[in-house]
């Protein structure tokens, strides 16, 4: 029953969240999304709802960048940064999906602003 209610509460905030934010093909919107063992990230214009660019932990070459999981999440950052700059996005408004923005969220957002993305 906790797991249930720490899920509702997450949705909550994350609702509060999405009334604010919201993407254009301009300045897309940086969605996280963190499990267990990975962490997601992606850029959506919320107008057409289309997913622009992406970039995860799951990918191999990011497994064999790092080992440890923040270190990762920088490193996917740092992916969709690159990403973005090839399609031709430099500005985002951050999304971090209801979840703190410490540990991964944090190191993923660092990553990307080292990139060069900026939000």
């Amino acid at each position: 029953m906790k797991v249930k209610a720490k899920r509702l509460h997450r949705l909550r905030i994350k609702r509060r969240i999405r009334k604010k934010v919201s993407g254009t093909s301009i300045r897309p919107r940086l969605s996280v999304f963190r499990s267990n063992r990975f962490i997601y990230a992606q850029l959506i214009d919320d107008e057409r709802g289309v997913t622009l660019v992406s970039a995860s932990s799951r990918e191999a070459d990011v497994q064999s960048a790092a080992s440890r999981p923040i270190e990762r999440s920088r490193v996917v950052g740092q992916k969709l940064a690159e990403r973005a700059k090839a399609a031709g996005i430099e500005r985002a408004v951050f999304d971090r999906n209801g979840y703190q923005y410490h540990g991964n969220v944090r190191a993923l957002a660092e990553g990307a602003r080292e990139g060069g993305l900026i939000f």
